[in-house]
């Protein structure tokens, strides 16, 4: 039998259907038979195909979810048919097994233990970064004419000269605050004097380097994410290794070197900048002269705090280069990914920088520096 493509319905004893397909089943002669299928309701026991005459791979794919939906032994088939059909059900999304539904205390322990994985792999991926990028600053020293002095320049004017505004008066504000609410507390019990020790103390020692580290991260880190995230789209990393040039070396070590140069300096400005912020408002507020300022300041702010900030900036300027760096040579091949890998950058630097401030606070306490 020829013709346009067609089914009829014979009822078995047990009430279900037998299925008789006729006909030419190519996309050109099923004339809405896919409606009718999809219509049909009641149990299907089977499916014969032995009348039909031709068949495509819509069709096919018809027969499938036919039996599919009503659970139906397929029967008749063609050599050919019974290929396109095993072709079809192998590319099935929806036949596939879905993964079992979890309750919501198992899903957030699982959800929790692939977080753990994710951050493992991460910072194991994270140390073999380090160890190359040490490799390629060693490859460097021993070659000089290799490094790119050009490229520093220019990351010293983006990473320190363009950060000053906005971290000259982070640090000012972060200098009234401290000494606005030390004055406050501290006039409670009549030692407003007091509010130079924790303006001194504490802007050389923590939150001067901290907060710059901060800043830096959240602009240049990411900066350093965005730029080589889409150098890796563009394929200009790959045509760096197709001419024999490192992207370590070219991109990494100058923007590492670049962070870390700028970093005391930019350190020792912020410090600068917030301690006078705390002179203004001691001035204004507690009328407390600059000169008897400057005079107590030098009196009560040892020279290891300034030792301990100069000493922390050159080690977060590494963490945050290299943190951006490193998120940029992880983006993929959609855009998408510079996004996700900027904020990774972003976020991971902090969090490092955070940490090392701690181990820091550990050990220059452990050896007097307190």
């Amino acid at each position: 039998m020829s013709g346009a493509a067609d089914f009829t319905e014979e009822k078995a004893q047990d009430n279900s259907s037998l299925l008789r397909f006729t006909g030419i089943w190519t996309i050109l002669h099923l004339n809405g038979l896919d409606e009718k299928l999809l219509a049909h309701d009641g149990p299907v026991s089977q499916i014969d195909l032995s009348q039909v005459d031709h068949i495509d791979t819509v069709g096919a794919w018809l027969v499938y979810r036919t039996a599919r939906n009503h659970g139906a032994a397929i029967s008749g088939a063609s050599q050919e048919a019974a290929k396109l059909i095993e072709r079809v059900s192998s590319g099935d999304s929806d036949a596939a097994t879905k993964p079992p539904t979890l309750s919501p205390p198992l899903r957030i322990l699982n959800e929790l233990g692939e977080a753990v994985t994710v951050a493992l792999t991460t910072m194991a991926m994270f140390l073999g970064f380090i160890g190359q990028v040490v490799v390629a600053f060693l490859s460097v020293a021993i070659h000089p004419s290799r490094l790119r002095w050009n490229a520093i320049a220019q990351h010293f004017e983006m990473v320190g000269v363009r950060a000053l505004g906005i971290v000259g008066l982070m640090s000012f504000l972060i200098g009234i605050v401290i000494a606005q609410q030390g004055a406050v507390q501290l006039k409670q019990f009549g030692a407003e004097v007091f509010t130079i020790n924790l303006i001194g103390r504490l802007t050389f020692r923590e939150l001067g380097v901290l907060m710059t580290a901060i800043m830096i991260a959240g602009r240049s880190g990411s900066a350093f994410a965005a730029q080589i995230g889409t150098m890796k789209i563009t394929e200009e990393i790959d045509a760096m290794r197709t001419i024999g040039v490192t992207p370590i070396e070219a991109l990494v070590v100058p923007r590492t070197l670049a962070t870390v140069m700028m970093m005391p300096l930019l350190a020792f400005y912020s410090c600068f900048i917030a301690v006078i912020g705390g002179g203004l408002l001691c001035w204004v507020v507690l009328e407390i002269p600059p000169v008897t300022f400057v005079q107590r300041l030098r009196e009560v702010t040892p020279m290891t705090d300034f030792y301990v900030g100069m000493i922390k900036a050159p080690v977060f300027g590494a963490i945050i280069a290299m943190t951006g760096c490193f998120q940029g040579l992880q983006v993929g091949n959609n855009a998408e990914q510079v996004g996700l890998k900027t904020t990774a950058a972003v976020v991971q630097a902090i969090f490092l920088v955070i940490v090392l401030d701690a181990f820091f606070a550990v050990f220059f306490s452990s050896i007097g520096w307190d």
